[in-house]
This record gives C-alpha cells, structure tokens and sequence, in this order.
C-alpha cells in the first residue's frame, strides 16, 4: 500500500511539473518581465522607486501605448499616465496607484482597449 501511495504521488509530481501547475515562478511573468516574484505586489505610486516599479512597467509595456515606458525604476508622470489608461481600459478608478487590483490587469494583459493612449 505505502509503495503504491508513493507511486502515485510521484506519478502526480511528475504530471503536474509537465503540466506546469504548481507554484507561479517569476519567469511566468508575462512578456519575460522577472525583476520581482509574481506574487511580490506591493501597492505602487507617483513617487515609489525599486524592482517593484520595474515589474510595472515592464507589464505595462506589453499593453501597448506609445512611447514604451523605460523600466528605470522610477514611477514618474509618464509611468502614471500609463497606468492610468491601463485602469480605464479595464473601468478601474484612473486613479494612478498600482493596488491588487491593478496588478491583477497588469498581469493579465488584454490589448484590445479603445480608450485613446493619452498624449
């Protein structure tokens, strides 16, 4: 009985690792962006600096928009501007602050947003 529990929870390790369940790692971030964990989300703002704000606008850049934000760390106007339009695309308050909620769209990026990319 204990070989044949084993097995099957070697079997199920096995399925799951091909499958690619299990715990979310940072290069499942999509479009390559990996400067933080995945479940690492701190609430971001105009103002804020560090890896954090670097995983945001790489997200961000995904989304489209022109010009491309530089993944420089610093959450300045151009950062703000963008994450306020990813925010009406998905009818969030355009409030500029990157909270679970914004992260959730960041991370889950849809491009088909017909709200002008502010100028």
């Amino acid at each position: 009985m204990k070989r044949r529990t084993a097995s099957l929870l070697t079997a199920a390790a096995l399925a799951a690792a091909v499958l690619g369940a299990g715990a979310p790692s940072a290069s499942a971030a999509p479009g390559g962006c990996t400067y933080t964990s995945t479940s690492h989300r701190p609430v971001l703002k105009q103002g804020s600096t560090g890896a954090s704000v670097k995983q945001a606008q790489c997200l961000s850049n995904i989304w489209g928009g022109v010009p491309k934000l530089a993944v420089d760390g610093i959450f300045g106007a151009k950062t703000l501007d963008k994450v306020k339009w990813i925010q009406g695309c998905h009818g969030l308050p355009r409030d500029g602050v990157i909270g679970a909620r914004t992260w959730a769209v960041l991370y889950d990026p849809v491009p088909d947003c017909y709200d002008p990319y502010p100028r």
